[in-house]
């Protein structure tokens, strides 16, 4: 199996703000090494990981369902919350969710995920990672 590294990091929201307005000014280009995917808190990251969904994901990996439907009675999940859990899921960049045929295809697209947190983020961007400095 193919592994696929997501970076994701954790940010209080305050400091996330700060943070995008601070790159929409370009005050502040983020680093090539730096996460996409931003959760407020690890309680908010560990609920989308949760273990329930880290089994829906190893699930679409090895049966890969060709429907929501299949997925559905594979995973023995209602299929509204099968549906709210994978929009989530596919919020994050973690699940793509394509038309095939009529029909709505779950994929994983990531498997392994490298976390990054810090508690210095009290001012939005230290001089050296600003795009001036």
């Amino acid at each position: 199996m193919l592994t696929k590294v997501m970076k994701v990091g954790i940010i209080s929201k305050d400091d996330y703000v700060k943070r995008t307005v601070a790159i929409a000014k370009g005050k502040y280009k983020p680093r090539k090494d730096e996460p996409k995917v931003w959760f407020e808190s690890l309680k908010s990251m560990s609920q989308v990981l949760s273990n329930e969904n880290q089994n829906l994901l190893k699930l679409i990996i090895e049966k890969k369902p060709a429907s929501l439907a299949e997925l559905e009675k594979l995973s023995k999940r209602k299929k509204s919350n099968l549906s709210r859990t994978l929009k989530t899921l596919e919020r994050y960049g973690i699940v793509e969710l394509t038309t095939e045929k009529g029909r709505l295809v779950p994929k994983v697209k990531a498997t392994d995920f490298k976390v990054q947190f810090g508690l210095h983020y009290s001012s939005p961007l230290p001089e050296s990672r600003t795009a001036a400095g």
